[in-house]
């Protein structure tokens, strides 16, 4: 089979339960060694479209292709190409990690001595040795975060689906997960990640796809996103909730978000000086006190609430 510079071809993608439209047409496509980001809220179709294209879920309409092989006619062929980590770590906490590693490379039909070689590499690859012959259930949330993606990787696959492999780790460990998938990048490997944190996908991913209520709403790099929405931001902070709400009356439909937990505000500055100028002299007429105020380039929280009105992932 000759290999196509793009891995995962997915057109028209659709899946209902009952009433509830879940996917409404979703086309995407994953070039060979890059990164793919899968970006939306709560309930856009992200997990459901990661199941769809790892085989696990049926699509009602559509047609995907991985390495060549559809998903529905060659779903055993697309197995053997493919690893998924999932949002919760899927390893057995009463095995060691080395035992877990082993056991996946026995199930994928590697010899004994094969299987072993290979823990020991993927032990040494995501910093587990000094733990690898401890119980899983005695691991830290990063830790056997870093193992439930090594035992993904036991067969060395081309593909991988991310699917959150984030969420709930503390920053130092989220941290070393990005130094990893950046490392399963610069091997070759092609990557398609779902993620709750906007700047995870600013930071890793070479394409960046937004969906919600079912559909693609915007696609690109992130600088070619950014460049969507365009002006540069105007963030003003406040001592208390109620400042914040008497500033937010007092600019209007200049105001384009709140944070009530840090009781700031967000205005779009269409010519920077000029705009800065006005805000400030309102702000200063009325006597309401500021804390703090940065202006910054756009960001993927401003994309995000920018094309799906919503609040920030997270």
């Amino acid at each position: 089979m000759e290999p196509s510079n793009n891995v995962i071809i997915a057109k028209d993608l659709q899946k209902s339960y009952g009433t509830n439209h879940v996917l409404k047409g979703i086309d995407i496509t994953v070039e060979r060694g890059t990164m793919l980001a899968l970006l939306g809220p709560n309930g856009a179709g992200k997990t459901t479209t990661v199941r769809i294209l790892s085989t696990l879920l049926k699509a009602d309409k559509g047609t995907v292709t991985v390495e060549g092989y559809d998903i529905v006619r060659d779903a055993d062929k697309v197995r053997t190409v493919i690893g998924l980590t999932g949002q919760s770590a899927a390893v057995d906490e009463l095995l060691t990690g080395r035992e877990n590693l082993v056991m996946m490379g026995q199930l994928y039909r590697l010899t004994p001595a094969s299987a072993k070689a290979r823990a020991q590499e993927l032990l040494e690859d995501f910093d587990l040795v000094k733990a690898a012959d401890r119980p899983a259930k005695t691991y830290s949330g990063g830790m056997r975060r870093r193992l439930d993606l090594a035992v993904s990787l036991i067969a060395a696959p081309p593909v991988i689906f991310l699917d959150e492999p984030t969420t709930g780790l503390d920053p130092r460990s989220r941290l070393s997960m990005w130094g990893i998938i950046n490392d399963l990048k610069a091997r070759g490997t092609t990557i398609l990640l779902t993620t709750q944190y906007l700047e995870e996908a600013d930071q890793l991913a070479d394409r960046i796809v937004v969906i919600d209520g079912g559909k693609v709403i915007a696609e690109g790099t992130s600088s070619e996103l950014k460049s969507k929405v365009g002006k540069d931001r105007l963030e003003i902070s406040f001592k208390d909730a109620k400042t914040l709400d008497a500033a937010t009356k007092k600019l209007g439909k200049a105001v384009v978000d709140t944070n009530d937990r840090d009781h700031s505000l967000t205005v779009v500055l269409n010519d920077t000086n000029n705009d800065l100028r006005k805000t400030l002299d309102s702000l200063d007429g009325s006597k309401l006190e500021l804390t703090g105020m940065a202006v910054h380039k756009p960001t993927l929280d401003d994309v995000f609430l920018s094309l799906t009105g919503k609040a920030k992932v997270k």
